[in-house]
Order: C-alpha cells, then sequence, then structure tokens
C-alpha cells in the first residue's frame, strides 16, 4: 500500500515558478533518497534532482542550471520541487520516487514511484 502522490503542477508561463510536493504514505523517509525525474513526449525519463533523507546531501541534473530546489520535511513524509525561471523546454510530466540508489540519476534503482503530474509552460 505504498503510494506516492504528486501535487502542484499546472500550466506556468516562461520565467515563472511552481512548486511541486510529493506525499508518501506506507513508508518513512530514513536511509531513502528522494528524487524527482520528468518526461517530455518523446523523450527518455530525465533525472532531475534528488536528496537524501540521512543526510540532506542534493544532487541536481547540470541542466537545472540552478533554477530547482528539492527540499524534504520528514515529520510529513513530503518533499519539494521548488521550479523557478521555468522554459517551454521544461514541458513534462514530472515523477517523484523513493529509493535506495547507488546513483542518484539511476532511475532503475528507485524502488516506488509517484504517478507522475503535467507541468506546462507555455504562453
Amino acid at each position: 500500500q505504498v503510494s506516492l502522490v504528486e501535487s502542484g503542477g499546472g500550466l506556468v508561463q516562461p520565467g515563472g515558478s511552481l512548486k511541486l510536493s510529493c506525499a508518501a504514505s506506507g513508508v518513512t523517509y530514513s536511509t531513502y533518497t528522494m528524487g524527482w525525474f520528468r518526461q517530455a513526449p518523446g523523450k527518455e525519463r530525465e533525472f532531475v534532482a534528488a536528496i537524501s533523507s540521512s543526510d540532506a546531501v542534493t544532487y541536481y541534473a547540470d541542466s537545472m542550471e540552478g533554477r530547482f530546489i528539492i527540499s524534504m520535511d520528514t515529520a510529513k513524509n513530503t518533499q519539494f520541487l521548488q521550479m523557478n525561471a521555468l522554459k517551454p523546454e521544461d514541458t513534462a510530466i514530472y515523477y517523484c520516487a523513493i529509493g535506495e540508489p547507488a546513483y542518484a540519476n539511476d532511475a532503475k534503482a528507485y524502488d516506488y514511484w509517484g504517478r507522475g503530474t503535467q507541468v506546462t509552460v507555455s504562453s
């Protein structure tokens, strides 16, 4: 009955911001890494960011260019992705995930996934 539920997606103009949330149930943040991935139409699933629950170390894809910030609230089993200076190429379905990956950007190593939330950046 593990469940991850994303929220906060929607339509935003270029240059705007969105904050995504991911609430987890059936698991607790302990030694897990929490990650965000995205997938645009016709593209491979792409790593966005991750954070370690044990030491709060963060990881970002170089392509995010410092625009995105990952954070977590361990007491509420919730993770966040603050997205700033959004570009049309950020349009994708965004997925949250938890797992114990050897490498934070390895999608195959994550154990649980949300169903995704659509982010559309357009005028």
